[in-house]
């Protein structure tokens, strides 16, 4: 049962990381901070002058400048995925008497998600302009806490509407900034978040219903073949019952691929889904997740690097104004789906 201690080390170590992530993103200081200056210390040491250039080019351009590297990505282990489910499971089933409506769920819910996923990649997400500025100065007030009047982008050179930010891998202001995903090489904004939560939705119906598939049919492998009432002989030669590590070892050894799909699967479902809650909760209290970071005193410090100025300057949370633009569940829910338009001036 050797693998299967490695395997549980391996979750467990995996989900302390996500945690931890979670728990500490965006913070200055940090235990991951701590960790991560400490590994780069020791690292240096020991790491050729030019790997390291070479390292910190390689993750400059894959987080810090526009990359089409994660869209390959996304297609290149979503491909992977549907491939073993088509090659293996979806024959397995259909030899279980899985209905075809069942098993088509998962490519009606490709098809769907890859149509949100294209609105991510190639929808405008609110981009600040000179033709459009002075429309979208009017859409929200400025709360004076996190947005002020008057100030300007000293990139653009526009005056930055309420809830603006520019985003320095676009290189350009974006209308209710909410962040820049990598893995749709685009800002979200006020244009297209809605596409971005429907997109989380799907991704997340998708890898929910093909391992709940996958789990099905291990099951009927498990019942149709006796593994619950079989037994085998240990190392001292007496026979011994098969009980639940015996089931998943020999479940592994039998279908490794299958297995491996439905760990990366649940892997993917529980990670998502914890976002998807996130993202949902910030658009029913109307609040992007920029303005979330912001209203408790954290940057991004690669595009912000803090200065003294910047720590006295940095803003207090006040959880009392913390939904400032908050106006009702429906209709913040509104505003993310049908999201208010800059006015245009008629020219005389």
């Amino acid at each position: 049962m050797d693998f299967l201690t490695l395997f549980g080390i391996y979750v467990v170590v995996v989900l302390t990381c996500i945690a931890l992530v979670c728990r500490y993103s965006g913070q200055q200081h940090s235990p991951l901070n701590s960790l991560y200056s400490f590994a780069l210390k020791r690292l240096a040491s020991i790491t050729p002058k030019w790997l390291q250039k070479f390292s910190q080019w390689t993750l400059h351009r894959l987080f810090h400048q526009r990359s089409n590297a994660f869209i390959y990505l996304h297609i290149l282990l979503e491909g992977a995925v549907y491939s073993e489910f088509t090659y293996e499971v979806f024959g397995f089933c259909r030899e279980m008497d899985t209905t075809l409506i069942s098993l088509s769920v998962p490519y009606i819910l490709l098809a769907i998600k890859t149509f949100f996923f294209y609105l991510c990649i190639k929808t405008d997400p609110g981009t600040v302009t000179k033709k459009k500025v002075a429309g979208q100065l009017h859409i929200y007030s400025y709360d004076r806490r996190l947005f002020h009047p008057g100030i300007s982008c000293s990139t653009c050179q526009l005056v930055k509407p309420a809830r603006s930010k520019h985003c320095r891998v676009c290189n350009r202001c974006v209308q209710r900034f909410d962040h820049h995903c990598v893995w749709v090489n685009n800002c979200i904004g006020a244009q297209n978040t809605r596409y971005f939560l429907l997109y989380l939705f799907t991704v997340c119906a998708m890898a929910f219903d093909i391992a709940l598939l996958t789990v099905d049919m291990l099951l009927h492998v498990v019942l149709r073949t006796g593994l619950l009432g079989a037994s085998y002989l240990d190392e001292n030669g007496q026979r011994q019952p098969a009980g639940f590590l015996f089931v998943v070892q020999h479940l592994f050894l039998t279908f490794p691929r299958i297995i491996f799909m439905l760990g990366f699967l649940l892997f993917v479902f529980f990670l998502l889904a914890g976002y998807t809650m996130f993202h949902s909760f910030l658009a029913v209290v109307n609040q992007t997740s920029n303005e979330w970071y912001k209203s408790r005193g954290y940057v991004c410090q690669h595009c912000h690097p803090s200065t003294a100025a910047d720590i006295l300057c940095s803003p207090v949370p006040d959880h009392s104004k913390r939904y400032y633009y908050s106006r009702g569940v429906l209709r913040n829910l509104g505003e993310i789906f049908f999201p208010p338009q800059p006015v245009q001036k008629k020219d005389n």
